[in-house]
């Protein structure tokens, strides 16, 4: 009984609230409320294999198959759910949205396959600034739902880059073109189906530069999925 106490004393004077719309968040909500995650903008395309998320790496990189959760608009009340990720420390957030995604993934036959999940590195020096990769914690929400391992060490960024937010699809692409690396493992076999994800993909540019090396270096079979899509 006092435990239950201090948990409402405790919920009166930190109220757990949604992440979008603000308003506090009841017994069996998390991170956002029932009105909030009924209407978050899901793609829904993520059995189509010519999906627009798809199509962005269409002549530039082979993979398996690609798709994002959903859609990304500037502006739109969504949008601080990414920033709260990114840089409110909320890695609770990337969690939450890569389990909702994973559970809609189990039923995608292109992922049948798949051996593990591979999240888009930060450079250390960003990381240990931010305290944390986001692309990382969204691969553990997927591996809640899929139940595959994340694999944190396979892939590397080995170059301090500047950011990506201001800069053009070919600025993006010569800003991470030489960037990554990986480090080859015994335990993942070759030719294995490894599942590349982001938080958000505008021109794409980062994780072709990802799927390049797992690719070409490590003679893998790369999908992506990513939260967002970011339609130019």
């Amino acid at each position: 009984m006092i435990s239950r106490l201090l948990q409402s004393l405790t919920g009166l004077l930190y109220p757990n609230l949604c992440a979008v719309c603000g308003t506090p968040l009841v017994v069996g909500e998390e991170v956002l409320c029932t009105g909030c995650n009924y209407h978050i903008p899901k793609t829904r395309n993520w059995h189509e294999p010519n999906n627009p998320i798809a199509k962005v790496f269409w002549g530039r990189v082979y993979l398996q198959h690609a798709c994002a959760f959903v859609y990304f608009r500037k502006g739109s009340r969504y949008q601080k759910l990414l920033h709260k990720l990114k840089y409110a420390g909320r890695k609770d957030i990337g969690r939450y949205l890569g389990r909702q995604f994973g559970q809609e993934l189990v039923s995608v036959r292109p992922f049948n396959d798949l051996f593990a999940i591979i999240p888009v590195p930060l450079h250390p020096k960003k990381q240990k600034k931010r305290g944390y990769n986001q692309s990382e914690w969204i691969s553990l929400g997927l591996s809640d739902s899929l139940h595959l391992p994340v694999i944190t060490n396979l892939l590397k960024r080995a170059v301090y880059t500047e950011t990506q937010t201001h800069k053009g699809r070919m600025e993006r692409w010569e800003n991470v073109s030489d960037v990554f690396d990986i480090d080859l493992q015994p335990n993942i076999p070759e030719g294995s189906h490894l599942l590349l994800v982001d938080d958000v993909v505008t021109t794409g540019a980062t994780l072709e530069a990802c799927a390049r090396q797992l690719i070409e270096k490590g003679n893998f079979r790369v999908s992506i999925a990513t939260i967002a899509f970011a339609s130019q």
